[in-house]
């Protein structure tokens, strides 16, 4: 019996969540809610939740704090310099223009938002890809893979939520995965790089004078601009040409004027809240963060408590100015944070019913014990297109603790199974299901079939290389 409430209940999820009925965070709490007074768990639900909630406490105040430091950190303009130096080095050249896509898109992805990663990313390049004639399809699909992989940093969305399902620490998944998704990175900069050497010789060797694109050593006369990036981007995107804007679109047809964009087509960064004289300061900040987070002397909560504090201190001398920057960046805190918070009844429900325990001695009694050694890596494998076609939602409190229940009887432990988890992120940041990834294609006006045609089978590879490398490097066994 508890096997079966425990199945209809991760069904029920699944489907609420996947068929938009009911957002995240309510069925979180009352879909495990109905279930557990189903099994018999009465008022003692209560005492597990509280118990759950105890457990992910240190994660949900790592990650309120994380994401408003790395937020201060990009409003104040510590990457500025080196958004700059990117849009510098890249000039004209196709293929450079696309290795500098996925290393901004690679930079702003720190901070754990894709929303924040892509207006920014298509500010930046967009323009430039429409002036010279290139597929915005490239931008987007190097963009989407870079922004995946970096979601598993401790303050992203996958990593928040196996943390959160399994009752780990998420710097204790990160660090063993930092050789993974070093290793994620380079492949996505390998094809970036191969995506860019395609473009350039379709194009061949172009420059910009006066708006006017040329193209060196052709035949005929230099074509207008737009009329070039509307043929080109028509012939490779399969889009009907659309008008040259200075900015990536506004999502509702018209295109984002100069003076408003983030980062305009000449490479300026209108950042009203940027600190310039402060930068050095910021960066010693940020490196003191990052080596402390990595070493281990602190907790993490305790030292992102310190450093916000620092962050605000130091840039914003008026309580006003304090107080708006902690409000730029309460939506993206509430919806994280506030989903851990949630998750605690699933997976206290889970626990404290029996359910997840009798969920996984069934599935011992199905998987051949040969297999049972390499559930990790059985995880990986599911994971690539279990949260391409169900949310991460689904996929890590759904799904995942049943898994780790079942591996558990094999030896493997929580972290390791929260690890291999994490190799599907290169693809789910392209799939359909996914808002900020919408966004992305709405503001790069790319159609969903092409951007899939091209992007799916490189995540796909991103993902399997970040599987291998945590498997060989020992963050999980293979």
């Amino acid at each position: 019996m508890l096997v079966l409430l425990g199945f209809a209940m991760i069904a029920t999820f699944l489907y609420l969540v996947m068929s938009k009925r009911v957002v995240p965070v309510a069925a979180l709490i009352l879909v495990p809610l109905v279930f557990g007074l189903a099994a018999g768990g009465g008022l003692g639900l209560a005492d597990d939740i509280t118990k759950s909630i105890e457990d992910v406490a240190p994660t949900a105040a790592l990650l309120f704090f994380a994401i408003t430091f790395f937020g201060i950190m990009i409003d104040v303009g510590l990457f500025d310099p080196l958004i700059r130096a990117i849009l510098r080095v890249v000039g004209h050249d196709p293929a450079k223009i696309v290795v500098g896509t996925a290393l901004l898109a690679t930079i702003v992805s720190l901070d754990g938002d894709g929303s924040t990663t892509f207006i920014i990313v298509t500010s930046a390049f967009l323009p430039i890809y429409l002036r010279l004639g290139m597929s915005p399809v490239v931008l987007t699909c190097v963009t989407a893979t870079a922004n995946g992989v970096l979601n598993t940093v401790p303050w992203g969305g996958s990593t928040a939520r196996a943390a959160a399902a399994l009752k780990v620490s998420p710097i204790d998944i990160f660090v063993p995965m930092i050789p993974a998704i070093a290793a994620g990175l380079i492949a996505t900069l390998v094809f970036a790089h191969l995506l860019g050497r395609s473009e350039r010789r379709r194009l061949g060797e172009v420059e910009l004078r006066d708006g006017v694109l040329h193209k060196r050593g052709g035949a005929g006369q230099p074509a207008h601009t737009g009329d070039a990036a509307q043929a080109a981007t028509a012939a490779t995107s399969g889009t009907t040409p659309v008008a040259l804007a200075t900015g990536p679109s506004d999502g509702d047809g018209g295109a984002e004027s100069g003076a408003d964009a983030l980062i305009s087509s000449d490479g300026t960064i209108n950042r009203p809240s940027a600190r310039p004289r402060l930068l050095l300061l910021n960066l010693v900040l940020t490196l003191a963060v990052m080596t402390l987070l990595v070493e281990g002397t602190l907790e993490p909560a305790v030292l992102f408590f310190v450093a916000v504090a620092i962050a605000l201190v130091l840039n914003f001398p008026r309580v006003a100015e304090q107080r708006e920057q902690l409000q730029a960046h309460a939506s993206s805190v509430v919806g994280v944070v506030g989903m851990v918070f949630a998750a605690t009844v699933l997976t206290g429900v889970l626990s404290g019913s029996g359910m997840v325990e009798a969920m996984a001695d069934w599935l011992v009694g199905v998987i051949p014990d040969s297999l049972g050694a390499h559930f990790p890596v059985i995880t990986g494998l599911l994971s690539i297109p279990m949260t391409f076609f169900t949310s991460n939602d689904a996929f890590y409190f759904g799904m995942l603790p049943v898994l780790n229940e079942t591996a558990s009887h094999y030896g493997v432990t929580p972290l390791e199974m929260a690890r291999a988890s994490l190799v599907g992120q290169p693809l789910h940041q392209s799939s359909p299901i996914v808002a900020s990834f919408l966004l992305l294609v709405g503001l790069a006006k790319v159609d969903l079939g092409d951007h899939h045609r091209r992007t799916i089978w490189r995540a796909v590879v991103v993902g399997l290389i970040m599987l291998t490398i945590g498997g060989l490097t020992l963050a999980f066994p293979l």
